[in-house]
């Protein structure tokens, strides 16, 4: 995956609060049987706090920025993204954003952005307050991503994933996909409280899965708002296969196999290794939202 050197970084898109320090009581996420939880189920991706039912008793408010917001300072062109990973992640953030505005227009709607949030430790959000244990997550509350970089590391090193930089692009746009549910009033269909193989939280995660196929398919043809050109320049078949291979390290039946000794189907929440390629790759051959119909 290649970037644009000279081309601009939007880094309104993204807040940098690593550093900063959250006022207020500890979360109890992250500590003895919650976090142990909290690592199995947060680290599919997509599973907010709130889900989790473990933010803190008392209300966290949300982190503020630090003097160590680096993207702002350091994360200026394309040239940075090619080089650096905090800039990367901003890049991938400004191309899925700018796919979706191109997208909601064709579609005679309009796209509201959301932010990403870079944490370290912990982080108060509008679903409670969470720990880097949880992983990845969007908030429908205030219409966020959250990310702790570290995650990356984890995904390569505790459950198997070849990492790379796209596979870091797959759980963004994967992020953004339920960002997407959320605008179009699909992500609540999940908060039925249902597992299980058939179940509408398995439904909602491989549809994300289908939608950050769909921005793969387009990343390098969609036009940069200001520049008019492609933010992404190059994306090549073994930027797929890293995608591929991030979706089925995180299916439910490797996490379960690699983490319990067991696979149990009625507990699934996200789907499994096969079902996160299928959806993923139906995204990306069709290249057209409208094939991630998962509820069918």
């Amino acid at each position: 995956m290649q970037f644009d050197d000279d081309a601009d970084l939007d880094t309104s898109e993204v807040q940098d609060v690593r550093g900063s320090r959250i006022p207020g009581g500890n979360a109890t996420v992250g500590g003895g049987i919650a976090g142990l939880i909290a690592l199995l189920l947060g680290l599919f991706f997509g599973v907010g706090p709130d889900q989790l039912g473990l933010s803190s008793g008392d209300e966290e408010p949300a982190a503020t920025s630090s003097s160590l917001a680096q993207v702002q300072q350091t994360c200026r062109t394309g040239q940075d993204a090619n080089t650096k990973e905090d800039c990367r992640i901003v890049a991938v953030v400004n191309s899925v954003q700018d796919y979706w505005r191109s997208e909601f227009k064709l579609r005679q709607a309009s796209y509201s952005p959301a932010s990403t949030v870079l944490f370290t430790s912990r982080v108060g959000t509008a679903c409670g307050a969470a720990t880097s244990a949880v992983g990845p997550f969007y908030c429908p509350g205030d219409r966020k991503v959250y990310l702790d970089l570290g995650f990356f590391e984890e995904l390569r090193t505790k459950f198997g994933s070849s990492g790379g930089p796209f596979a870091q692009a797959y759980v963004v746009a994967h992020e953004y996909g339920h960002h997407v549910q959320n605008l179009m009033g699909t992500l609540q269909r999940a908060q039925d409280g249902r597992t299980g193989q058939n179940s509408n939280a398995v439904k909602v995660e491989l549809q994300a899965d289908c939608y950050a196929g769909v921005w793969a398919r387009h990343a390098t043809r969609t036009p940069d708002d200001k520049t008019g050109k492609p933010l992404i320049t190059s994306l090549t078949e073994a930027d797929i296969r890293e995608g591929l291979d991030a979706a089925a390290a995180v299916g439910d039946d490797r996490i379960q196999e690699k983490f319990q000794g067991r696979v149990t189907p009625e507990s699934w929440t996200h789907g499994s290794a096969e079902q996160r390629q299928q959806w993923f790759y139906q995204g990306y051959r069709t290249g057209d939202m409208a094939q991630c119909n998962t509820f069918r």
